[in-house]
């Protein structure tokens, strides 16, 4: 079965392509068509202005029609599309799902914070990982971070704070906010026994492919802090040509790696591994699930 999924996000608009099959023991075999990213930046729009200009709104619709496109040519049979941050905060967003739904057909989820923890855990990460440990899932984005926390493959605490790159950058995260976070951390992980972290985004994908590891190999924290000192000192450009980032990689990675090591320290943990999966990924594995379940309503 062939199945897409959209993800709106503050930063980047993403569409994913996938097969999805499952095996005779009921697991699922998963196969990646394509990928296409188109980096609209919503959230440096919404943060700072608190809606998504004309400019914008007119490129967003473009892109969904695009994407329509590519839906028909890859004959997708279902297609499940969800926004988060900078959709979730814009005043304009109520409008602008409607003028795309009337333009290409597509209709919009604008998913809330919770909701956007829970399709992240359904990427169903802890049944690579071993069952006797603890696993904090740190999802950062441009609009908000996603905190999850699971031991033995059950949900402990999830949360999502209004703490992303963009707003970083726009200054729109004050001490309250950081302290919010910390706080969370420190409460639900202080009793996780052997607890490492997963980390999901588009910067510590990025992170992972310069440091030349496999995926199933983490990072250890003082490496994202190097990382993070040697980047800070560089303008943008600078690290574009340092890095061979582009620049609406170069100028979120260094808030990104600002979250991710201040969520391993409150948490005291030593070493991230990053799956190279996301958002994208879950909602197509849900899609799967319910896909599959009205099948088989169906035949009773």
């Amino acid at each position: 079965m062939r199945l897409a999924a959209i993800d709106i996000g503050s930063n980047a608009v993403r569409l994913l392509i996938q097969d999805v099959a499952i095996y005779k023991d009921g697991s699922l075999d998963i196969t990646k068509v394509n990928l296409f990213r188109v980096p609209l930046r919503l959230g440096f729009d919404v943060f700072e202005r608190g809606f998504i200009s004309v400019d914008k709104s007119e490129k967003l619709v473009k892109t969904m029609n695009a994407f329509r496109e590519f839906l028909d040519v890859y004959e997708v049979k279902h297609c499940r599309i969800c926004a988060t941050s900078a959709m979730r905060d814009a005043t304009n967003s109520t409008t602008l799902v409607k003028q795309i739904a009337d333009a290409t057909g597509l209709w919009i989820e604008i998913i809330s914070g919770s909701e956007e923890a829970q399709i992240l855990y359904e990427t169903h990460l802890a049944e690579n990982l071993d069952a006797k440990n603890s696993y904090l899932y740190i999802d950062v984005g441009g609009g908000s971070t996603e905190l999850t926390l699971f031991s033995k493959g059950e949900i402990i605490a999830k949360k999502s704070f209004n703490i992303g790159t963009i707003r970083i950058l726009k200054d729109k995260v004050d001490d309250a906010q950081w302290d919010e976070m910390k706080n969370f951390v420190k409460l639900h992980s202080k009793n996780s026994i052997m607890l490492s972290a997963i980390g999901t985004g588009g910067n510590i994908n990025k992170v992972l492919s310069i440091s030349n590891r496999k995926k199933d190999k983490p990072i250890r924290i003082d490496e994202l802090r190097t990382y993070y000192k040697e980047m800070s000192k560089l303008s943008m450009e600078e690290r574009m040509h340092a890095y061979g980032f582009r620049e609406d990689r170069a100028d979120v990675i260094v808030p990104a790696l600002e979250i991710y090591t201040s969520v391993m320290r409150w948490a005291d943990i030593k070493e991230i591994f990053v799956p190279q999966i996301g958002l994208a990924d879950g909602i197509i594995k849900l899609l799967y699930q319910q896909l599959s379940f009205t099948s088989l309503m169906g035949k009773r």
